[in-house]
């Protein structure tokens, strides 16, 4: 219990408050390729089976500028997450990617321990979750667009939460 509410309770408030993201000047249409409709215009809390694919907005076209997708990936208890980005992969270059990027987190949450923040023309290493989520957010600006990312997931047994 987390302050008398279930965790399912506190979940699904922050997917109401937080999860709803929308790009910042246009609607985008985005074709997700996980089966589930995207939150917004683009993420989504994806809950498959055997795992899936991912893409950023447009995909393998120019992703659009001032956009903000959050993917919540949950594996089956018990189980963590493998996750790999295609080599197929460009997301505009700066220091520290301080402008468009991929950031991904060990945990359900915006809060939970960051694994990484990816840019540039080389695809991210492949990363395994500790336990059963993780939190994915690719944020643009307003300038220079590059193809985005392709990710695929699935599942291993040995998730700690």
């Amino acid at each position: 219990m987390v302050h008398g509410h279930s965790f399912l309770h506190v979940v699904a408030s922050l997917l109401i408050l937080g999860l709803s993201v929308t790009t910042k000047k246009d609607s985008v249409t985005v074709k997700n390729n996980s089966g589930v409709k995207p939150a917004g215009q683009c993420g989504a809390w994806v809950k498959e089976a055997e795992g899936g694919l991912f893409t950023s907005p447009n995909y393998p076209n120019k992703y659009p500028p001032n956009t903000e997708c959050v993917y919540i990936l949950e594996a089956p208890p018990r189980q963590c997450i493998d996750l790999h980005f295609e080599d197929n992969y460009s997301i505009e270059s700066s220091w520290e990617c301080k402008f468009d990027n991929i950031e991904v987190r060990d945990g359900p949450f915006g809060f939970s321990p960051m694994l990484g923040r990816y840019c540039g023309q080389h695809s991210p290493p492949d990363i395994r979750s500790s336990g059963r989520y993780l939190w994915i957010k690719f944020v643009t600006d307003g300038e220079l667009e590059g193809v985005g990312f392709s990710a695929t997931y699935n599942f291993t047994a040995g998730g700690s939460y």
